[in-house]
């Protein structure tokens, strides 16, 4: 029996089932296993993906939504992969046109690689920013913020719930209410009794991704992440929104060191919702 061509393999949604897949599919590209991440994607998001009749994956991809239970506001698209031994026979831009299809008419986000980045310009997503990558052991140093911090509870969750949804500008109560569970560290920052920000720090293979970091101001950005940092001896990684120069600049004299950058996309929308003054990282850059 011959083997079917790439073209003829079916799209279907991928679930928890294939964790070990999804990772196994990063490893084969380079990417870190991530299945911590992978879990919480395919939980919360809707994975899609091509079986290779050989075993694996020949690609998968996962799509994050927001919005009300009626209907989605805003999806990220994120761990858009293929298989090395199947790059450059076209599988991405059909993953890729498999889901804008099926998003419809819900407004997209993305964080490309440079790579990717050609591909989601020729199907219409537009550049709307950039995110910077860190990464290293975070070294106090300097006057401290004058910002008080303190490890959430459970009682902080509807307000936390409140300030994710003004400032990202559409509700991530799905995604955001898995953070106890799947964080080391949920942690808020408070003014008078009045929390102003929040952050939490996740374990992903040998460091602490910090994300999502939403304050008020930098300086209040700046106490989480050092409050985060006290509680861990791995390294810190995040992804900060480069219009945060201020925040970089600190943290670069801190330790992390600039490793990569993202362009963040949009389709169907001309900018992302909410309040980008205040979100300063994402949970992490797959699920926008």
């Amino acid at each position: 029996m011959s083997t079917p061509s790439l073209a003829a393999l079916p799209i279907r949604r991928l679930t928890l089932r294939d964790l070990t897949a999804c990772a196994d599919l990063s490893e084969d590209r380079g990417w870190p296993r991530e299945e911590h991440k992978w879990g919480l994607l395919l939980a919360a998001g809707k994975g899609f993906g091509i079986d290779d009749p050989e075993g694996g994956l020949v690609a998968a991809c996962v799509v994050t939504e927001y919005g009300s239970w009626e209907r989605s506001d805003l999806a990220a698209v994120g761990m858009v992969l293929v298989a090395e031994r199947h790059a450059r026979r076209g599988v991405g831009r059909r993953l890729m046109c498999h889901v804008v299809s099926t998003m419809g008419t819900t407004p997209l986000t993305l964080h490309a690689t440079p790579n990717g980045r050609p591909l989601y310009e020729e199907l219409g997503f537009k550049v709307m920013g950039r995110a910077e990558m860190l990464r290293g052991h975070f070294t106090p140093g300097g006057p401290e913020a004058d910002v008080l911090t303190r490890a959430a509870t459970a009682e902080d969750l509807p307000s936390i719930l409140r300030i994710d949804e003004e400032v990202f500008g559409v509700d991530r109560t799905p995604l955001i209410t898995r953070l106890p569970a799947f964080a080391d560290q949920l942690r808020v920052a408070e003014e008078n009794g009045r929390i102003i920000g929040y952050s939490a720090a996740w374990p992903n293979m040998d460091t602490h991704v910090v994300g999502p970091l939403i304050a008020r101001d930098t300086k209040t950005a700046q106490a989480l992440i050092a409050s985060l940092a006290a509680c861990t001896d791995r390294p810190l990684r995040t992804d900060i929104d480069t219009r945060h120069e201020e925040l970089l600049t600190w943290a670069k004299e801190r330790g992390l060191a600039s490793v990569a950058f993202n362009t963040v996309m949009t389709y169907g929308i001309t900018d992302l919702p909410g309040d980008w003054t205040r979100r300063f990282a994402p949970l992490t850059v797959a699920a926008g």
